[in-house]
Parts: C-alpha cells; structure tokens; sequence
C-alpha cells in the first residue's frame, strides 16, 4: 500500500474553501467580486442575523446573468469565464479568475442560486439548491435579469471553523468593510446594505469618487480632502487624501485600489504617510482614497487565495512615484492652520517662564497660541496632581526643553537627564486610568454630550466596544441609526471639544480584533493616557516641568511608557567625561 493517495473531492473543497472563505465577509466579497465582474450596475447585499451570528446572505445584481448550463458549471472548482489558459493571468482585469468562490462557498454553506441571462430572449430563470458541493435541486423560475446567491448555514460542515467567529457585530463590521472598500473602487456601480430589514448603508452610482466618500464618511471629511494626481509612462495615480490635521493613530483608513481591485499594502500605506513629510508626528496616519492604474503585465494578483494582496514588479519605481504624488499634492494648498508645530517653537526653552515661544504670524494671534498651549498644559497636569506616594526617580532638577518635547534635568550627582513629556506624563495618566477603571471611579459628566455620526464598519464596531469604553470611563449610548452620545469621558481628559479620542479608541480596536478582551482592555486604558498627557511640542513652563518630573517619580514603573518606550534616559558624570574624553 502506498503512502501517498489523492483526496476525495469533497476533501479538496472543504481545504480550498478553508483559504477563500474566513468568515461571512468572505462569502460576500466573492459575490460581489462576481457581480462587478458581470457589469452590474446595482448590487444589493441582504443580511440576516438573530442576536448571536449572522444567518443568511443574500447578493442580488443586475449584471449579465447566466443560462442553465453555465449555472451548474460555475459551481465546479476551477470552473470560470474570466481566463483560458496560462497567458492570461499578466493580463487580468476582472476582479475574480480562480473558479474557486462558488465552488468553496458550496462547500461550507447550503446555497441556493437564481439567475437570469441578460438580452437572451428567455422568458424563465434558472434555479439551483447546492448542499456539500452538489445540486440537490433544479428548476425554472421566473427571475429579473441577472443573479441572487443565497448562502444559508454558513460552516454549517465545518464547527471548528464557526467556533471561531467573533461576535456577530464583529462579523458584521468586517462585512460593511468589504462593501466600503469595493464601493471606493467602483464608482459606475451603486451599493446597498440591508441588515434585518433596515438600510446600514447605500451608494449611488456614477457620482464620482468624492460624492461615494461623502455617502460613506460625510460630507465634512469629503469637503476637507485634497486631491491628488501623479502619472509615469506605467502608471495613474489619483484620488483623495486628509490635511494633516485630519490623522489616526493607525493606518487602516488609508484605502488603495489597484485597477479597480481593493488591496492591503503596508508599503503603499507606508508611502502614502512618507509624503506628508514632517506634516505628520511619526505615529500618526492620514485618511487617502488612492487609486492606482497600472498596467498588467506589472501587476501580480496571483499571490494571495482571497486576492487581498498583489505583488509589483516595479514596485522601486511606484512607491516613490506615490509619494511624490501626495507630497506634491500637500504643497499645493495652504495647510498654515494645519500645521502642529511651526519651526519657531522647534528650540530650547528659556529655564525662566520669559517670553512665549511665537510661532510664525501676527504677533497678537502668536502670543494668543502660546497662552492657549500653556493653559492646556497646566489643565492636563493640574488633573494628573495627587499627593504622597514613594519617589522612584533620583532627585533632579529641570534646566529646560529641547525641541519643546524633552526636558533636561541635572541630578544632584551631576547626572543629565533627558525626559520624554509626552511619554512621562503618558505613563502618569496610565497609571492613574488604570486605578480609577479597578475601582470603578473616574467618568466626567460632559455639559453637552459629543455626538458621533460613524459609518456602518464603525458604528457597529463601536456597538460591541461600548462596554470595554464604559471600563474605561467612557459612557455612551446609541442615539440613532450610526450615531452616538458621549455622554461621560475619563476624568483624565477633563472636557472633550472633539470626538477624536472615541473614533479613534475604535479604529484601533477594529484594526486589531484579535486581543483578547483584557489586553482590548488595555488598548483603551493606553489610548486614553496618550490623548490626555502633555504633548511632544508643547513648551513648558519651568514649574510645569517640574511639577510633571515630580508626578512622574511617584508612579509604580516611571522608567517606561505604556508602550514600553523610556522615559528617562541617563547620562552621568562619567559617560558625559568619556563623551568628552576627558580622561
């Protein structure tokens, strides 16, 4: 008996659908993929769910349909109408070419197909039951031009692959986020979500990039963008990008399209962020809309089962080529009041409190900007002050800034000491947070509450993250359909003027689900800390510095941020002898 044996085909469906199909969003990427493929110009996407998990999907499109015959077929592996032979695949244009997705949906799920062919004359659709990869039913129907997929019981064959979804508003969001992506990609088609009967979400078609950015994140942010264009003898870049007053703390607002086909690059999200150029603090990342045309012979699509990947073959010229595209784009518009941190406060402050530090314009509005940096400053401090408490760090005595963001203290041994404000005044306010969550204290009434009006990804994300916020010290509470009401926040960010730390408390919690709850716990607690504490490039008084060295000595590890970053870092006598070599 040999060892080695060919496996059944049912076998082989169940491993391909294994790499195709993830989860619900899986399912609904495919069908729409194949809808757009079909030159649908409307596409409705119907999800069911109870409390627990999403029950049933339903993908309905105008698009060409199909005749009996190639209904049973598109459900073969391998089965497709987008290639024939190996040529074809450095010219792919259509978003799907493997003949996999039905095919690995069908052997997962029950699913059940209507269809129409489109100008064919045929008074009748065709209607399909697949249960494990086979028809169990066919007949005719009467059915509108184009095609419906209904996929019901989903890993209903497979329970270790259903045991580890997430929640149903996870699963949910990652949905809305598959038909985000596509919509930003395909303008000339008009989406709509329907969740249990009720519209999450619709497109309209043809009305130009920034008018789908409007439907889905609002017009303010739309208003706000600033376009950008950049072309080489390969390649088309176009699209929209955030001022740098608009930034989150990850990348995952950064949407790239590659002919028409939504993809995740860190090198091209790394690209975007390298043209704002100092614009932006080294952690912070802006909002883009890009699409790239590339020709296809350049373009890889064949690297990655869900296709969520590409791979460039010119990828030296492109990169550079995209942020050229933004830089150039960025220093054709007036970005003065967006600016953070003009070159005039990039000095060495004064020990004495002396004169504010002014930033480049009219001497009224620079004195006005300074006072309002130091009032913030003492505010974020005066909420951080406790007393008593064992000192951890040496005695030291604050000289002044460097670049506004490191303060510089000598010890009573002669040691220098170099102080991250932001780091140390972070692991303060973390410290503190995380003391007040424990006990249940710590929540600020607001006088008017902060509304949120979210896309769907978001707000339904936000949904299953109210209790981990309400730990935090953040109460909110639905006020409609995708919008909330920050009624309380943590003491430690005294009054919110804008929803900034909430969305992006649950960007970062969407960008990474796969914490565990406790260190999704952690998230918040660290989000929060870094949204209240003393920022890098606000100048300091010499009480002020003082009085945040004194806060920082009293906590229980002042070496180290949340993060794990330093502080503090020491130079004493004898290192400062040897930099100078003396003896």
């Amino acid at each position: 008996m040999t060892k080695i044996r060919v496996l059944d085909p049912d076998t082989v469906n169940q491993i391909a659908a294994g790499e195709v199909v993830e989860r619900p969003a899986s399912v609904v990427k495919e069908l729409l993929e194949n809808a757009i493929d079909a030159g649908s110009t409307s596409i409705l996407v119907d999800v069911s769910s109870d409390m627990a998990a999403i029950t049933k999907i339903r993908v309905t499109d105008n698009g060409e349909g199909m005749t009996p015959e190639e209904a049973v077929l598109a459900f073969h592996p391998h089965a497709t109408s987008k290639i024939r032979d190996i040529a074809d695949l450095s010219t792919i244009r259509t978003l799907g070419f493997r003949g996999e997705a039905l095919a690995s949906i069908a052997a997962v799920a029950e699913v059940t197909i209507i269809t129409r062919p489109r100008g064919a004359g045929a008074l009748a659709g065709t209607r399909l039951v697949i249960r494990g990869a086979e028809v169990v039913e066919k007949s005719e129907v009467g059915a509108p031009e184009g095609t419906t997929v209904v996929v019901e019981r989903l890993f209903y064959n497979t329970p270790a692959r259903r045991k580890f979804l997430k929640s149903r508003n996870t699963e949910l969001a990652h949905v809305y986020a598959v038909v985000e992506n596509l919509a930003l990609a395909h303008g000339e088609v008009a989406f709509r979500v329907v969740h249990n009967g009720k519209e999450r979400m619709a497109t309209q078609r043809s009305g130009g990039a920034l008018n789908t950015i409007a439907g889905l994140y609002g017009a303010d942010l739309a208003r706000s963008l600033v376009p950008v264009e950049g072309r080489l003898p390969f390649l088309r870049i176009g699209g929209y990008i955030s001022r740098p007053s608009e930034s989150r703390g990850n990348p995952s607002q950064v949407f790239v399209s590659i002919n028409g086909r939504s993809i995740a690059s860190r090198q091209i999200a790394a690209a975007v962020r390298e043209g704002y150029g100092t614009l932006l603090p080294k952690d912070r990342y802006p909002v883009a809309f890009l699409d790239l045309a590339i020709d296809t012979d350049l373009v890889d699509v064949n690297v990655h089962p869900t296709k969520r990947e590409v791979r460039l073959s010119r990828e030296r010229e492109i990169l550079p080529a995209v942020s050229a595209a933004v830089e150039e784009a960025l220093a054709g518009h007036d970005l003065a009041r967006e600016t953070p941190a003009e070159p005039a406060q990039q000095r060495i402050a004064s020990t004495e409190p002396g004169p504010i530090p002014s930033p480049i314009g009219e001497p009224g509005a620079s004195y006005t900007a300074g006072h309002r940096e130091l009032t913030l400053s003492d505010k974020q401090l005066r909420r951080t002050e406790t007393e008593g408490g064992e000192n951890l760090l040496p005695a030291m005595e604050p000289i002044g800034q460097v670049a506004a963001t490191y303060i510089v203290a000598e010890g009573t041994d002669g040691t220098l000491y170099l102080v991250d404000q932001h780091a140390a005044h972070e692991r303060v306010l973390y410290d503190q947070v995380t003391e007040r969550r424990d006990k249940a204290t710590g929540s600020q009434e607001l006088i008017a509450p902060v509304i949120l009006s979210l896309p769907p990804k978001e707000s339904t994300a936000l949904r299953d993250a109210i209790p981990l916020l309400a730990d935090g010290g953040f109460v909110v509470d639905e006020f409609g359909r995708d919008t909330f009401a920050v009624r309380a926040v943590p003491a430690a960010l005294g009054a919110v003027e804008d929803p900034g730390t909430v969305r992006e408390t649950i960007a970062d919690l969407l960008a990474d689900e796969s914490r565990t709850v406790p260190d999704r716990r952690q998230t918040v607690t660290c989000i929060v800390a870094c949204r209240g504490a003393v920022k890098a490039g606000a100048v300091l008084t010499h009480d002020q510095q003082k009085r945040l060295l004194a806060q920082l000595a009293r906590t229980k590890t002042p070496w180290t941020c949340p993060h794990g970053r330093p502080t503090v870092v020491a130079f004493d006598r004898k290192k400062l002898d040897g930099i100078f070599r003396r003896g």
